[in-house]
C-alpha cells in the first residue's frame, strides 16, 4: 500500500510539473522600434512570465527576413506587417500564415526633412530626392498612398530611392542620401535632437488606421498552441492596458533596456507621440475595415497580388475570449 500511494504522488507531481512547465515561445520582430512598446512592456513588467511563458525575442529586420524566419519554423510566431500574409498566401501555401492578433493600428513612421521647414506643404516634395522604405512593404506602400493622396505622383513628381537595405535607411540619410526620409521612431526624433534631420509630418496621421503590425503565426501553430498563444495574447492585452493609463516617461522607464541609445526623455516624446496619435491598438482586434484598408493601400501601391477574404487569414477568437475574460 505504502509504494502504491508513493507511487500516486509521483505521478501527481509528474503532472503537476507537467502543468506548471515553463512554455518556450520564439517571436520575431520585424525591426527595433518604440512603436512596438505594448511587447516590450510584456516583457519587462514579467506579463509573459506570469503566464509561464520563457518568450525569446530576435529582431530580423525586414519583413521578407521575418516571414522566412516564420516559414521555417525558425520562430513560432512573428510581429510583423499584415501584408506578408497576403504575399504568402498568393504564392500558394498548405499552411497559411494567420493574423491573430494586433499591435498598432496605424502606420509608424515620421516624414524627416533635412532642412528645417517652418510651415511644410506636401507640394515641397515635388522636384526633390524622397528616401523611401523597401518596396512592397507596408512604410513604402503607405508612403506612396499618402503622397497620391496629396496629388504627389511618387514615380514621376521626385526621385523615388527604395533600393536601400531596411537596416541601413537611416544611415543612408545621414550620410547625405536625400532631401526628405521616411523614418521609424526613435531615430526620427534621435536624428531631430542631433540636428541631422526635423520631422515635419506624420505618415500614421495621414494615412488613418489599418493593421500595421500585427502577430502572426501558422495555422497549424495557432491549433497546435492555442493554450500557449491565449497566453501570449493575455500577456499582451495586461501590457496595453497598462501603457494605456501610464505616463510617456513612465513607459519610456520601462522600456529603456531595448533603446540604449535613446535617452530617456527622448524616449517619453516618441511615446507620448504615439499614443496621442492612436497608433497603438487599443482592441487588439484586427477588423475587416482595417483589413479592406490595408488591401486598398496594397493596391494602389501596385502590391496587391490578389484579394483575400478577412476570414482566411485573420482569426480573432483568443483575442476577443482574452478581452472578454
Amino acid at each position: 500500500m505504502i509504494f502504491i500511494a508513493s507511487f500516486l504522488l509521483l505521478i501527481g507531481a509528474a503532472c503537476s510539473n507537467k502543468k506548471d512547465a515553463v512554455q518556450k515561445v520564439r517571436l520575431a520582430e520585424v525591426t527595433r522600434s518604440v512603436f512596438y512598446t505594448t511587447q516590450y512592456v510584456a516583457l519587462e513588467k514579467g506579463f509573459f512570465k506570469e503566464e509561464g511563458l520563457d518568450v525569446e525575442l530576435k529582431t530580423t529586420w525586414g519583413g521578407d527576413k521575418t516571414m522566412t524566419a516564420l516559414l521555417s519554423d525558425a520562430v513560432d510566431i512573428a510581429l510583423v506587417g499584415s501584408e506578408t500574409s497576403i504575399y504568402v498566401y498568393a504564392q500558394g501555401t498548405s499552411d497559411p500564415i494567420i493574423n491573430f492578433a494586433q499591435l498598432t493600428q496605424t502606420d509608424g513612421t515620421f516624414l524627416v526633412s533635412r532642412e528645417k521647414v517652418d510651415h511644410f506643404d506636401w507640394e515641397m516634395l515635388k522636384g526633390t530626392t524622397f528616401l523611401g522604405q523597401r518596396k512592397g512593404g507596408m512604410p513604402q506602400m503607405v508612403g506612396e498612398f499618402v503622397l497620391k493622396k496629396h496629388g504627389i505622383d511618387p514615380q514621376q513628381d521626385l526621385e523615388l530611392i527604395q533600393n536601400i537595405d531596411f537596416g541601413n535607411i537611416a544611415n543612408s540619410f545621414a550620410s547625405g542620401t536625400g532631401d526628405y526620409v521616411q523614418l521609424f521612431e526613435p531615430t526620427a526624433s534621435v536624428f531631430e535632437k542631433e540636428g541631422k534631420g526635423y520631422i515635419i509630418a506624420s505618415f500614421g496621421e495621414e494615412s488613418g488606421h489599418v493593421p500595421y503590425t500585427t502577430f502572426m503565426a501558422k495555422e497549424t501553430y495557432l491549433k497546435e498552441n492555442e493554450e500557449t498563444v491565449e497566453k501570449f495574447v493575455r500577456a499582451l492585452y495586461k501590457a496595453q492596458k497598462w501603457v494605456e493609463k501610464s505616463s510617456g516617461e513612465e513607459i519610456a522607464e520601462v522600456v529603456q533596456p531595448y533603446f540604449e541609445d535613446s535617452d530617456i526623455e527622448t524616449l517619453a516624446v516618441v511615446i507620448d507621440r504615439y499614443k496621442n496619435q492612436g497608433s497603438f491598438a487599443e482592441k487588439m482586434t484586427l477588423t475587416k475595415e482595417g483589413w479592406e484598408n490595408l488591401q486598398a493601400i496594397m493596391e494602389e501601391a501596385g502590391e496587391l497580388p490578389e484579394r483575400v477574404d478577412y476570414d482566411k487569414l485573420v482569426n480573432t477568437n483568443i483575442v476577443e475570449k482574452v478581452m472578454a475574460e
